[in-house]
């Protein structure tokens, strides 16, 4: 699916369908507020991400020359893109139900106190 460790790959995603298009920076800016994990997503993976997704036809990207100042690239979804956030919501989907029966399985365990394990009382070997 792509970069499991830091979500990277579904929060471009779903910023590129929320906005429409947007250029990296912009991308950059926003990413924090929507990650997925407490990691920190440097640019330069985002900037990765961005090339991979183009790669794979999740998105497209072209240069806007016709504003002021330098030339920057704004990136688009495709609807393979969104097929593929599509299908990165069902897998999220049942990580985090995953998640709730681990959490709802370790603390029923934990309210039950500590496991003490008896030394075995028998004979020594001959």
């Amino acid at each position: 699916m792509g970069n499991l460790s830091r979500f990277v790959e579904p929060v471009v995603l779903l910023l590129l369908k929320k906005k429409g298009r947007s250029y990296g920076y912009d991308l950059g800016n926003e990413l924090h507020a929507h990650a997925l994990t407490d990691a920190v997503i440097e640019r330069a993976a985002l900037y990765r991400t961005l090339r991979t997704l183009e790669v794979n036809g999740n998105v497209v990207s072209e240069w806007e020359t016709d504003k002021g100042g330098p030339a920057r690239r704004v990136y688009k979804l495709t609807r393979q893109g969104e097929d593929h956030l599509k299908e990165w919501a069902a897998v999220l989907d049942h990580v985090a139900k995953s998640m709730r029966r681990f959490v709802r399985v370790t603390r029923s365990l934990v309210s039950k106190g500590p496991t003490v394990r008896k030394k075995s009382v028998g004979k020594a070997p001959q």
